[in-house]
């Protein structure tokens, strides 16, 4: 299965639920959102449904306000005949979305993670591309859309923050070329940039000042690690508009000789539930790693969570990606 399966899909019916992972990003949200505007421009209905709300930093999206947080009512009163699932390797990862699906409608999955499991009737993954937002302007060009202004946003916004600002191994020669043909429609890079990276509430600066300390090295200064916990961030656990342990592991994996970068947070409101985020520089592939814990996403950029003892939890990851190096 790929696109053209996807395509016949978007074709056959008339109303999309749209949905993404649970810690939404910029690609998940720009993909949704230039897929809404993709069936919308088709002549069909669609609407937008998360887990959580858009997070503050990417509420400069054209139409972000369409990007609903789930509440009960909407299980019985949104109308849809697809169910179509952007940027999420594992339907389970929608978390209660998924189950707004009650009447099993056809499932639409378009992915980029090599560690999606194919849940979908229509399945488009693939790997190679840099983020799931490339590969809605490839849907957009096979079906010969044209792209307006609000739409390249949203699209340029998936891939500049899924490659790291074109920085990451990720980035091809067509991701650039998806990029220049959206900057087309003039395209606010240096605003978009700020409103991502460089618009930071001065509390919340603090709060990362005092988590850098917290980074460790171990095993011959090649791994770096840090424990983001609630002492150190204060009162303040969630809702950030930045993301702590993201922001450590940019510093972590940064520093010289480290080849793998890995931080440990809490989930809030989630007792003994631990998130884990891996980054690599590519001689280890953190997907493996992150499998074996339950979790996933890509060989230089995966996530799980563990319940457990934090200490405890820390001390087996470790391991594991010691035993990936050897």
């Amino acid at each position: 299965m790929g696109i053209k399966e996807v395509i016949e899909r978007i074709k056959k019916h008339q109303a999309f639920l749209i949905t993404s992972h649970t810690r939404l990003e910029g690609d998940a949200l720009g993909s949704e959102l230039a897929f809404c505007n993709l069936v919308k421009k088709l002549g069909k209905k669609a609407i937008i449904v998360n887990e959580e709300e858009v997070p503050a930093r990417y509420r400069f999206l054209p139409g972000e306000h369409i990007a609903k947080k789930i509440d009960k009512q909407m299980k019985s009163n949104i109308k849809f005949d697809c169910f179509t699932v952007l940027d999420c390797s594992d339907l389970k990862r929608c978390r209660m979305v998924s189950e707004m699906n009650v009447n099993k409608k056809p499932i639409i999955n378009i992915d980029h993670h090599i560690s999606n499991v194919g849940f979908g009737q229509a399945n488009w993954v693939d790997p190679s591309a840099s983020s799931c937002s490339e590969m809605i302007y490839k849907l957009y060009k096979k079906l010969r859309l044209s792209f307006d202004r609000d739409t390249a946003v949203c699209l340029y916004v998936g891939m500049l923050t899924d490659t790291g600002s074109f920085r990451y191994t990720n980035t091809t020669a067509f991701t650039h070329k998806a990029v220049a043909d959206l900057l087309v429609q003039k395209v606010e890079v240096n605003k978009i940039y700020r409103n991502i990276y460089e618009n930071i509430p001065f509390n919340e600066f603090k709060i990362f000042s005092r988590v850098l300390p917290n980074i460790k090295l171990t095993y011959f200064n090649r791994i770096a690690w840090a424990k983001v916990h609630d002492p150190l961030l204060g009162n303040i656990n969630d809702g950030l508009s930045i993301d702590i342990a993201e922001s450590v592991l940019n510093f972590a994996r940064a520093i010289e000789g480290v080849d793998v970068a890995v931080s440990f947070k809490k989930n809030a409101g989630k007792k003994d539930e631990i998130r884990v985020n891996l980054r690599s520089q590519g001689k280890v592939d953190v997907n493996k790693i992150a499998k074996r814990f339950g979790g996933g996403g890509h060989p230089t950029a995966s996530g799980c969570t563990i319940r457990g003892n934090i200490d405890k939890i820390i001390r087996r990851v470790l391991e594991e990606i010691k035993k990936s190096m050897k």
